[in-house]
C-alpha cells in the first residue's frame, strides 16, 4: 500500500519480526505469526480505521515477503520499508508457562538495526499526526537509536506528536544505558506510554504514583501507565484517572500493550478525547489476549463496541 504524506495519521518506526508461538505449554508445535511491537501497534491502528505507515528495514528473504504482505493485506502503508540484501530479517518464539509467556530472539544484526537516519521518510513524518517510537527501536542499534532520535526532530519540527512506549528489554541493552536513553527520551515526547512492570525497572521505585511523579518530572506532558488486566493510570500534571480494564478469557498476552498502543493513537487520531480513547484501548488490549500470537487477535471495532457496550460503554463511530 502507498501513503500519501499529507494524509497519514500514525507513522510507527521499528522492527518487524516472524514469530512463532507455542500454542500448548511445553510441546513441539508453534504457530508461526508476527510481530514486533511498533509493527503490532501500527497494524492495530489500522484495524481500528487509522491512516497509518511503517518505517523498518527488512531483510531481502521469505520472511520479509511475508512481512510486506501482511502490511499490504492490513492496508498499512510500506512505501519508506527497505529491504536489505546484507542482513536477514529477525524472528522470535513465544513459549508459555504457569508463570507466563516467554521470549526467545533470533535478531541480532538484523535488517532492521542497520537503520540509519538518512533512511527516514521526511515528508511521510512531517505530513502524519502523530509519530510512534520505542524503547525496543531505541535498542536494537546505535544507529537505530540515532533514527529514532531524528525522527522525533523531525517530528517536533513539524508539530507532530510523538508517542513515546518505553517497551524496556534488557535482552537488547543494560539497565544503566535503558535508563538513559528512556528518560532523555521522555522529555521529548507528547505521550508516554509505559507500562507499570517496564515503570518499576526504569525508575527503580514502585507505586503507581511514585512512578507517574517520575515520568512528569522528566518531562512527559501526558503519561498513560499501562496495567494490564487492571487498565491504565492516565496522568497528566494537573490531574491522575484510574480507567480499569475489561474481564476477559485470556490465552496469550502476547502484543496486548501494543494493541493498546495502536488503538489509542487510532481513537486520538479521529478525534476522541483521552479517556475515551484509553477506555476504547484497555477493551481493544483485552480482546487481544483472547487468542494466540501478537497480530491474529488484534480486534476489529465492531468487536471492541460490542466488549464496550456489554459495560454500558459507547463509543463514537468515527
Amino acid at each position: 500500500m502507498s501513503a500519501d504524506p499529507a494524509r497519514v495519521d500514525i507513522v510507527s518506526i521499528g522492527e518487524a519480526m516472524i514469530e512463532f508461538n507455542q500454542v500448548r505449554p511445553g510441546a513441539p508445535e508453534f504457530l508461526q505469526g508476527f510481530g514486533g511491537d511498533t509493527s503490532n501497534a501500527i497494524i492495530a491502528a489500522a484495524r481500528q480505521g487509522a491512516r497509518s505507515a511503517y518505517v523498518t528495514r527488512l531483510g531481502a528473504d521469505a520472511f520479509g515477503d511475508l512481512l510486506m504482505g501482511l502490511w499490504a493485506r492490513e492496508g498499512v502503508a510500506s512505501d519508506a520499508v527497505m529491504r536489505d540484501a546484507q542482513a536477514p530479517t529477525a524472528v522470535y518464539f513465544v513459549t508459555h508457562a504457569p508463570a507466563g509467556h516467554a521470549f526467545s530472539y533470533l535478531r541480532a544484526g538484523s535488517a532492521a538495526s542497520r537503520i540509519v537516519p538518512a533512511d527516514l521518510p521526511a515528508a511521510l513524518i512531517r505530513g502524519a499526526k502523530f509519530l510512534h517510537v520505542s524503547g525496543i527501536s531505541q535498542a536494537i542499534s546505535a544507529g537505530a537509536c540515532d533514527t529514532v532520535f531524528a525522527a522525533i526532530a523531525l517530528a517536533r519540527t513539524a508539530g507532530v506528536k510523538v508517542a513515546y512506549d518505553s517497551n524496556l528489554r534488557l535482552k537488547l541493552w543494560p539497565l544503566a544505558r535503558a535508563r538513559a536513553i528512556i528518560r532523555e527520551t521522555v522529555a521529548l515526547c507528547d505521550l508516554f506510554l509505559p507500562s507499570l512492570e517496564d515503570a518499576e525497572q526504569f525508575t527503580g521505585l514502585s507505586g503507581c504514583d511514585a512512578i507517574v511523579d517520575w515520568c512528569l518530572a522528566a518531562g512527559a506532558p501526558v503519561v498513560v501507565l499501562k496495567l494490564g488486566r487492571d487498565g491504565a493510570l492516565v496522568a497528566t500534571p494537573q490531574q491522575r484517572t484510574h480507567l480499569p480494564g475489561r474481564p476477559v478469557d485470556t490465552v496469550d498476552a502476547t502484543g496486548a500493550g501494543d494493541c493498546f498502543a495502536g488503538a489509542l493513537l487510532a481513537r486520538l487520531a479521529a478525534g476522541d478525547e483521552l479517556g475515551a480513547a484509553v477506555t476504547y484501548a484497555n477493551a481493544a488490549a483485552a480482546l487481544t489476549t483472547t487468542g494466540f500470537g501478537a497480530v491474529a487477535p488484534i480486534p476489529r471495532p465492531a468487536a471492541v463496541r460490542a466488549l464496550l457496550a456489554a459495560a454500558g460503554q459507547v463509543v463514537a463511530k468515527r
